[in-house]
């Protein structure tokens, strides 16, 4: 499938003659205002390597009546058709972009996938039979940046939307920026950097990472994979995450890609926490162009598999733990590591409560190693619902139960509790590992050999100031 007057130069061949890329910089919205933080500074970067074969762009097109100049509407491209997956939110509410792309994705068995665009400030979500017209249209309008493909399966399009629930799309100011993002089209970091800003919300910085590898059955290509995921409140994903694009460069069959990003999201997106509220609108999509050559990855068992599947979800953990450390009004970066459980399943459920409770959470905040509420999370985890019959509840034993904090700056854990039994605490100590950033606890069951890790943040005053004017 061949773009629309394909001239030579790779840049010319996604971006239409005649068309400039944008160069308005993002302003962020709630609760910044065109500055980042100093202390999240250091999660941008200044430089990166991205796969063959894509362009992108982040331009502004107003979806908010009162953006006037921030950036949101962000194109992924592919000079050629990808292979693609998507894993998305649980929500029965659905946004109808997820719809869309879900109905785009089986009609091409996975395949054939040429674009992702993306607007924020808006999730057109709930917004009935209009709203799905409205995501269908958004698809639609970027397929015709392109020729349109001739093998009868329609649009090849994901389409993404983020902000608030229940309002519909200014969609006309969309449609028409759909062709000038096209016209922005580039390779560049700074291409790269503006598509992830635009996507963003009541994020303070841009979420964008990338990488290269290897791979066993062609060891002298260098592979290239760059992602870029937005979010920062309404997050326990039940998927991945609120957005997320992630893009590479090897060559990968359709048909083993989707079992490759369920298996990522699980160990990445699927285990973070901000406040315990599952998005009507997560959505994580992969595309895979193998546009850097080297033998095509058809085989599950084989040893390409295994390793591309170790690299693929390394990275989304990486991806997702910029997703905590962006937590609305979050000062804590926190790792919840359950280990010695019987099952995995236990085990999750257990990290799992502890990162959504908002009694530990606080407590973070506050500074206080009130290992208390860890225990009583942990111990709720897996009990029964209210009527229903008490159930037996085998992960957890009171007496074989430990809990401790693991300090970030290597020093040794300081034990609250062992088998049951609460330590004396060192109060003194406990308040200085509380001072760290980030910090870790480990619970141990002490009945199995099973274990999981969640990461979460904490809750401040500014959580609350932020979701309290969001719609304003």
């Amino acid at each position: 499938m061949a773009l629309r007057g394909s001239p030579a130069s790779a840049l010319n061949r996604l971006i239409r003659p005649g068309q400039s890329p944008t160069t308005g910089l993002r302003h962020y919205s709630a609760p910044m205002e065109g500055t980042v933080p100093t202390a999240k500074q250091k999660y941008i970067p200044t430089s990166g390597t991205y796969p063959k074969g894509f362009l992108v762009s982040g331009t502004h097109v107003g979806v908010k009546p009162t953006n006037k100049s921030i950036l949101d509407l962000a194109f992924l491209t592919s000079e050629t058709p990808c292979a693609a997956a998507a894993v998305f939110t649980k929500n029965k509410f659905q946004a109808a972009p997820i719809t869309v792309s879900r109905e785009m994705l089986k009609r091409r068995n996975n395949s054939g996938v040429r674009a992702i665009i993306v607007n924020s400030g808006c999730a057109n979500a709930v917004t009935g039979k209009g709203g799905m017209e409205d995501a269908e249209k958004m698809g639609a309008e970027a397929d015709r940046c392109f020729e349109a493909p001739n093998d009868g399966k329609g649009g090849s399009t994901i389409v993404m939307s983020t902000g608030v629930i229940g309002q519909r799309l200014p969609i006309q100011k969309i449609l028409r920026g759909i062709p000038s993002a096209f016209g922005a089209l580039g390779t560049s970091h700074d291409h790269w950097l503006a598509t992830a800003r635009a996507i963003c919300t009541t994020d303070t910085f841009p979420k964008l990472i990338s990488k290269t590898f290897s791979l066993p059955s062609s060891p002298s290509v260098e592979y290239r994979m760059a992602g870029m995921t937005k979010g920062a409140g309404m997050i326990h994903p039940n998927m991945a995450t609120l957005l997320a694009m992630i893009a590479t460069d090897a060559p990968i069959s359709p048909t083993l890609l989707p079992s490759l990003l369920t298996a990522a999201a699980n160990k990445s997106f699927n285990s973070i926490s901000i406040d315990g509220d599952t998005s009507t609108n997560d959505t994580l999509a992969v595309l895979a162009n193998g546009a850097a050559g080297g033998q095509e990855i058809t085989s599950a068992s084989s040893e390409d598999y295994a390793a591309f599947q170790t690299i693929l979800t390394g990275f989304s953990i990486d991806l997702a733990k910029l997703v905590v450390r962006d937590g609305e009004g979050a000062t804590k970066f926190v790792t919840i590591r359950v280990t010695e459980s019987p099952s995995e399943i236990g085990a999750r459920k257990i990290a799992s409560t502890i990162a959504k409770s908002p009694l530990v959470k606080t407590a973070l905040y506050g500074k206080d190693a009130n290992w208390g509420r860890i225990l009583c999370a942990t111990g709720y985890s897996q009990i029964s619902e209210p009527g229903m019959p008490i159930n037996e509840v085998p992960d957890v034993v009171p007496e074989k139960t430990s809990v401790s904090f693991i300090p970030s700056d290597g020093s040794p854990e300081l034990r609250l509790l062992v088998n049951g039994e609460p330590e004396s605490v060192d109060e003194e100590r406990a308040a200085q590992i509380l001072e760290h950033e980030d910090l870790e606890i480990l619970v141990k069951l002490g009945g199995g050999e099973q274990e999981a890790v969640y990461w979460t943040c904490d809750y401040s005053h500014e959580y609350i100031t932020i979701n309290g004017d969001y719609r304003t």
